[in-house]
């Protein structure tokens, strides 16, 4: 079996865990009840977090899933389109172990061998694992560049638009229509409906948004 062939077989038995999972640390991230409504007195005493819009380095993580080399140090990943053509020499990587995913290693991509539309990636590891495992989760980061962003969390998609809510000048948030352009992992860029500087609801902004349907219900 070629070095070519083996790392297919090692990305086909993981694309099930990927597709499961595909964010590893997905559970810490905190995602609003949709089951939940709330008066306006709870409204009231929510505690809301907020977030400016700004110009931020927008990335997309190239996942994928990789074998270690016999010496340790070395995992080679094998990237399908459009994956392969974002992955350059340099790249952050996190990486994990299957045996224990609380478990992050830091790594570069070293260097990218084109085949065909594929990307046969070697990976170079700051220091070695500490688990003994021959298969690894990657997350390769992939800087799209700086844009006008503001956070995913503060975007709640309604159909064919996408709104913010945005806090006014005498405190109240009101819900504001959004162009969308790159999105990332953790930003998106926003091409209208808000400025730099303004600020948008983050955790919470479901809560705000229930209220001001219930609101325009009455």
């Amino acid at each position: 079996m070629t070095k070519l062939h083996g790392i297919c077989a090692v990305f086909a038995l993981l694309a099930g865990g990927l597709a499961a999972g595909a964010d590893i640390r997905a559970h810490t991230r905190l995602k609003p009840d949709s089951g939940t409504a709330v008066s306006s007195a709870q409204a009231i005493a929510l505690t809301l977090t907020l977030s400016p819009v700004a110009v931020r380095p927008v990335q997309t993580w190239l996942r994928s899933g990789a074998i270690l080399d016999k010496d340790g140090m070395v995992l080679t990943a094998l990237l399908q389109p459009p994956d392969a053509q974002q992955v350059a020499v340099g790249q952050r990587v996190r990486v994990f172990s299957l045996e224990s995913r609380s478990s992050m290693y830091q790594a570069r991509v070293a260097r990218v061998d084109m085949r065909d539309d594929r990307a046969l990636v070697a990976i170079a590891l700051t220091s070695r694992p500490r688990i003994a495992s021959s298969s690894y989760l990657l997350e390769i980061i992939s800087d799209q560049g700086q844009f006008l962003s503001v956070p995913n969390e503060a975007i709640i998609d309604e159909g064919d638009r996408r709104i913010l809510y945005v806090q006014q000048p005498g405190g109240d948030y009101l819900p504001q229509a959004v162009e969308i352009g790159v999105q990332g992992e953790l930003y998106s860029q926003v091409l209208s409906g808000v400025k730099e500087g303004d600020q948008v609801v983050t955790i919470g902004s479901f809560f705000i948004d229930a209220e001001h349907k219930m609101k325009g219900s009455n």
